[in-house]
């Protein structure tokens, strides 16, 4: 191929996505164009992308300007190996999202489909052109495409009060990340006068001028991510979308804050201190920690969903703080083993919670009911539907041989060296922390557990569900590609982890070398064969294996003695559907023994009341501890500012003197 051809490929998709957009905007309330014509083309471009990326992966970097934007302020445009990866997850999630869009908003939202179809497709132009972008300009630009459209999304259903202020949260904290990353390119550039992220690449900026930076962009890109403290528009914003809307978001526009790190960490700076990784580290435990403990005690199948991807992008950012503090140290090979767990956690992330949100979507579409409470026992009734959620929930859990596992366990195994560091105190704290993502680990498929179980087990709780149908065939696509893409990243780790080594040695300046194919195909051994290894073929044939004896024995021995009957109900004379678990009674042990976690309101019921109702709520106490006092000054700010607001030309002219000597004086230096 031309040097330049698969970039310009990209740019097709890019342009594609939007002419399907503004293709949208002419079809605006012509439901059966949208659903069965424009959303299934992206599909197809999607699938396009998906496959260019992985050609990419492989081939040297290519650049391209487009002479578009302000004058003497081009697009600057750049394909390497790391935005080549991530533009094949994105074609693996919008692939899949456009096809169960299909099925999904055949009946519309409250936003008419055209208009959908434009936002949801700008959208997705908008993470591709981010990907791609070589400067601050074009990137920003890029970035605020991405805010706006995802705003837009989440506010779909724009007449219901809750939804509009989670689109306002997720508005206001994206752009307050985007000020962040204005002033961090500004430092990288200060001494080139150049916004190309090329010349950032060649000036080297002091510890302290490049520690600044790197706060800014962890602030900035952690708000997209969802990084404790930045986590809180999660649960209000994914509830809130359609569930497409909400696969997308959590499958990669968290994504795209992960990428901004590693662009700026790996490549944009040329130094890794070993501080940064220890903040990461500690800011990814506590989000995984958090996330995963309000996930286990939610009633909201999307709520519930919406902490569980905060937990795994604190996982994420644990596997980055180990790369970050193995660089540091001038561990290169063990920094390739951390990068290699964090792309492959972003690509089964990808896989698993698209599947999971398009599950619930379905869920939903076909109950419209998201409350554990009022579901149960849709297996019966939406098979499909069960069985594609319980591939994500068990790769969500971690279980092998679906891909959540692999991803796990080489984190894990990327701890396993740390008592190698240099450091006294980072040598007892690390285990520690691997020790803690253990648990974070076991309460992940605790929480899964719940979600399955409650969801499409059981009994109905409501006599609504019997009317409950199972997706149809695009909704069934895109489960087949997300189930695919699980069970692939599952059963061909070796493969995969091969097919990340350009990424891998881009990013952490080596890679894991010989030692992956020291087992042959079938054997992952990331740090040697004698260390530890794993073989998902094997493990599967035991299972399945193990699975069919047992069903041979019960066949040939027991077939004859089995007999219906009613379960043992207590004494009662039938069993209900009130006597199975509640999604209260699972998280309750989790309230009880992670309740500094929480700010625990209830509600007792008076004596005399005719139908009593208790209720426990259990919030968010960032919200009390930083965000309300927050407020607070920002109010009394205002207040002060308002006092400026006199009506006097003086005062005016006064404040805009002060601004501009010091935008001078900041221009100069």
């Amino acid at each position: 191929m031309e040097p330049r051809f698969v970039i310009q490929l990209a740019l097709c998709v890019v342009a594609g996505w939007l002419a399907i957009g503004f293709a949208g905007l002419a079809h605006l309330r012509r439901t059966r164009v949208v659903a069965h014509g424009l959303f299934p083309a992206g599909a197809l471009l999607g699938v396009l992308l998906f496959g260019l990326g992985l050609y990419a992966m492989r081939s040297p970097a290519q650049t391209l300007v487009l002479p578009i934007g302000l004058p003497g302020l081009p697009f600057h445009l750049r394909l390497d190996a790391l935005s080549a990866y991530f533009l094949t997850v994105l074609g693996l999630v919008s692939t899949g999202v456009s096809a169960f869009s299909s099925g999904y908003f055949r009946k519309g939202e409250g936003t008419p489909p055209g208009l959908l179809c434009f936002e949801y497709h700008v959208c997705l132009a908008s993470l591709a052109l981010v990907l791609l972008a070589n400067d601050a300009y074009s990137f920003l630009v890029a970035w605020e495409m991405l805010t706006i459209s995802a705003t837009f999304l989440v506010m779909s259903n724009h007449r219901i009060a809750e939804i509009r202020g989670a689109a306002f949260l997720y508005f206001l904290i994206s752009h307050a990340g985007a000020l962040a990353l204005l002033i961090c390119f500004g430092l990288l550039q200060a001494n080139t006068g150049d916004y190309s992220f090329d010349a950032m690449r060649a000036q080297h900026l002091a510890p302290f001028w490049a520690s600044v930076a790197f706060l800014l962009a962890l602030f900035g890109f952690g708000a997209k991510a969802g990084i404790f403290p930045l986590h809180v528009w999660l649960p209000e914003a994914h509830p809130a979308a359609p569930s497409p809307v909400s696969a997308l978001m959590s499958g990669f526009v968290l994504k795209a804050g992960l990428y901004g790190m590693l662009r700026t960490v790996f490549d944009l700076l040329h130094l890794q201190i070993a501080w940064w990784g220890v903040l990461m580290l500690a800011l990814g435990l506590f989000t995984a920690l958090l996330g995963v403990v309000f996930s286990a005690i939610q009633s909201d199948m999307k709520r519930l969903l919406a902490y569980s991807s905060i937990e795994n992008i604190g996982l994420m950012f644990v596997s980055l703080g180990l790369a970050v503090l193995f660089r540091a140290f001038g561990m290169n090979g063990l920094a390739a083993l951390a990068v290699t767990a964090l792309l492959y956690q972003i690509a089964s992330h990808a896989a698993f919670k698209s599947l999971l949100f398009v599950g619930t979507g379905s869920v939903l579409h076909a109950t419209g009911e998201r409350n554990l409470g009022r579901l149960g026992g849709l297996i019966h009734r939406m098979p499909w539907t069960a069985w594609a959620a319980l591939v994500g929930a068990l790769a969500s859990a971690g279980l092998p041989p679906l891909s959540g596992f692999v991803s796990e366990w080489l984190l894990l195994q990327s701890f396993l060296f740390t008592p190698g560091l240099p450091n006294a105190f980072l040598n007892m704290a690390v285990p520690l922390i691997a020790a803690l993502i253990a648990l974070v680990a076991a309460l992940a498929g605790y929480t899964m557990v719940k979600f399955f179980g409650i969801v499409f087990l059981g009994q109905p709780r409501e006599a609504s569900l019997a009317r409950a149908h199972d997706a149809g065939g695009w909704e069934r696509a895109g489960f087949g590609w997300f189930v695919a893409a699980s069970v692939l990243l599952g059963l061909m780790p070796v493969q995969i982890v091969r097919a990340l080594t350009p990424v891998v040695r881009q990013l952490a300046g080596a890679d894991l070398g010989a030692a992956i194919s020291a087992g042959g195909w079938l054997l992952l051994a990331p740090t040697g064969v004698e260390r530890a290894s794993y073989m998902p073929a094997v493990f599967l044939a035991f299972f399945v294996g193990c699975c069919g004896l047992a069903f041979v024995l019960v066949r040939r021995f027991y077939h004859g003695r089995l007999r219906r009957a009613v379960p043992w109900a207590c004494g009662n004379p039938f069993v209900t559907a009130r006597m199975q678990d509640s999604a209260e009674g699972f998280g309750q042990p989790i309230r009880t023994i992670f309740a500094p976690f929480f700010k625990i309101e209830r509600s007792v019921p008076s004596p005399f009341d005719a139908q009593p109702t208790y209720r426990v709520v259990a919030s968010d106490r960032t919200w009390g501890w930083i965000y309300a006092p927050l407020a607070r000054g920002l109010r009394w700010l205002g207040a002060l500012a308002g006092r400026l607001q006199a009506g006097r030309i003086a005062v005016y002219l006064t404040c805009s003197f002060v601004a501009l000597i010091t935008l001078l004086m900041l221009v100069r230096q």
